[in-house]
């Protein structure tokens, strides 16, 4: 004969909820502990005084120079002529051996014009240079701004 126990036989059973409780809990708490352990790390600067005077001649370690469509050459938006831009490129390479070049050239600028440019910027003994993709502002010196465009034909 069998004989049952008294006491009710219950099944086992896992309670996921208060596992997922204590699992945000301890997620949260490794986030907060990171968090505070994390080390700012930043950039010295050295910020200007009030009695701070710049130098006279400060030396360039960057120029911009872009082409027009005559073929005009601006650097820094200061107009250059055509034979003085190689004599010009010398001596800023004699100023700042690392200067570094922003090549730009406007929508209608020949493509002839700007590789002619790059190979003096080469000859100059520069070698840091950038390529500007987007075109250059068309509202630079006067005579450089490109005609409107042609009206579409009629009918079509």
């Amino acid at each position: 004969m069998k004989m049952r126990s008294p006491i009710p036989h219950k099944k086992a059973r896992i309670e996921i909820i208060p596992l997922i409780d204590i699992m945000f809990f301890l997620l949260a708490s490794f986030m907060m502990v990171s968090l505070s352990q994390t080390h700012m790390k930043g950039i010295r600067v050295n910020l200007p005084s009030a009695n701070y005077v710049p130098p006279a001649n400060p030396i360039k370690d960057y120029i911009a120079i872009r082409v027009t469509e005559g073929g005009l050459i601006y650097f820094d938006n200061e107009p250059v002529l055509g034979d003085d831009v190689l004599n010009r490129l010398y001596q800023l390479h004699q100023q700042n051996k690392d200067i570094k070049v922003s090549l730009s050239a406007e929508l209608l600028a020949t493509h002839g014009d700007v590789i002619t440019l790059l190979d003096k910027i080469r000859l100059s003994g520069i070698t840091k240079i950038g390529y500007q993709i987007k075109a250059a502002s068309i509202t630079g010196a006067p005579g450089t701004v490109p005609p409107p465009a042609p009206a579409p034909p009629p009918g079509g």
